[in-house]
């Protein structure tokens, strides 16, 4: 499998990825959790090493599953996962990205994932009421803590990789 480095960073990942948002959410009842975990690993196994996912996909059970997927080989792989969303009642139900919500999330995301460190993680989409040196000020935070390693700000269609 080829590779590709991701922005200016040093991050490393095959030149195919495997989104999962609709192994759980989006396109109809989610599909059944073993099949994907089956083919999530398989995927590593032919070399694929990079996973997207989101907090929102579910909302919460696609990160629940990448986890569950993923633990045995997580030294092999990079998941990305998204921050950005207000939930009430399991439902979106609005736009979220105050600084102690990015971090409420990037806890749970870790939990979720069950991992030590999120390989990248980046707002989902733009919060108009937070301004974004508020958000890559906070993700800056979770970097130099070693809660993340790298994160995308996306901000009027241009990304910017944040790193130390």
């Amino acid at each position: 499998m080829q590779t590709r480095r991701l922005g200016k960073s040093n991050l490393e990942v095959s030149a195919l990825g495997l989104g999962c948002m609709s192994m759980s959410f989006g396109y109809g009842p989610p599909a059944d959790t073993q099949e994907m975990i089956s083919l999530i690993r398989t995927a590593v196994a032919r070399g694929v090493s990079f996973f997207d996912t989101a907090e929102a996909y579910g909302p919460f059970t696609n990160e629940e599953l990448l986890g569950e997927a993923l633990a045995p080989v997580r030294h092999q792989v990079v998941i990305a996962t998204k921050f950005g969303f207000k939930f009430e009642g399991g439902k979106q139900a609005g736009l979220d990205s105050r600084p102690s919500h990015i971090r409420e999330v990037a806890e749970a995301s870790l939990k979720r994932l069950k991992v030590e460190v999120i390989d990248l993680f980046y707002q989902h989409r733009v919060d108009p009421n937070v301004p974004i040196e508020d958000v890559a000020g906070t993700v800056k935070d979770l970097i130099r803590e070693g809660k993340v390693h790298r994160s995308q700000c996306t901000e009027l269609g241009t990304r910017n990789t944040w790193t130390e």
